[in-house]
């Protein structure tokens, strides 16, 4: 695919509804936000917040700044938003991790709680990065978390339940490949690239982490202003077709100077 320019990308990312007036309402974001503050470790994906962010308010100004949404708290219900200029802000900044990784022929592990929507963007991210020289993480064989499965698909760790890639904001599939790569006296990544509880727990365990994630989804944007994930791209993580996806993925590679490594 053509690598689009920046104006040609953020008109395509509200087109698409991965940016812009996105599908997810202002309400669920709000009871995402809430669950966060209040403390329900669902919400935290994989990060250790303490009690550091018990105002909703904090959560929902965190969120207006890094990912474009509606910053006035009166504002309960309806459309919500994300800021396409911030999507490609932060894949910007992402590409710059690529590229250092790249350079460095890094290790690196790619892992997706998120296949219906993200898998691909992974996909196509590791196969760029392994032309390149980087190794791309394999994780071990018989890991299980979550009465499921950890494997990889792809070259993108996912979890598996009863013959079905699985949806997941957990932590513990994250915490099943690091703890077997230590088992088996591998080492471990240098660099993941991920989303959900995947990329906060790597970042918890002191791991370079750089992911996507949805306006309801506050915590891995939360984890960027603490400075525990490195980037956080905003970005609707499940539209009508896994296809829209790929103009982004083109302009990451692009910005990143691997593009032509593809």
């Amino acid at each position: 695919m053509p690598i689009p320019t920046r104006a040609a990308l953020v008109d395509h990312l509200v087109r698409t509804r991965i940016a812009g007036s996105v599908a997810t309402p202002r309400e669920n974001n709000l009871s995402h936000y809430r669950k966060l503050a209040n403390g329900d470790r669902h919400y935290w994906l994989g990060l250790e917040l303490g009690d550091r962010w018990s105002d909703e308010q904090d959560v929902l100004a965190v969120m207006a700044e890094r990912c474009g949404v509606i910053d006035d708290p009166g504002h309960r219900q309806g459309q919500d938003t994300i800021d396409p200029e911030l999507t490609v802000d932060a894949l910007e900044r992402m590409a710059g991790r690529l590229r250092k990784a790249a350079d460095a022929r890094e290790r690196v592990l790619f892992a997706t709680g998120h296949p219906g929507g993200l898998l691909d963007v992974h996909r196509a991210t590791a196969a760029a990065l392994r032309a390149a020289g980087c190794e791309i993480v394999v994780v071990p064989d018989g890991l299980t978390a979550d009465e499921g499965f950890v494997f990889q698909f792809a070259d993108v760790a996912v979890l598996e339940r009863g013959a079905t890639l699985w949806h997941t904001h957990s932590p513990e599939p994250m915490n099943a490949v690091l703890d077997g790569l230590l088992r088996a006296e591998r080492p471990l990544p240098d660099l993941v690239v991920a989303d959900h509880g995947w990329a906060g727990r790597a970042g918890q365990r002191g791991i370079d982490a750089v992911g996507y994630a949805d306006c309801n989804d506050p915590a891995l944007f939360i984890g960027e202003a603490e400075g525990t994930v490195q980037v956080t791209v905003p970005l609707d993580d499940h539209v009508t077709s896994p296809r829209y996806y790929d103009p982004l993925t083109a302009y990451l590679l692009g910005a990143a100077g691997l593009a032509g490594d593809r």
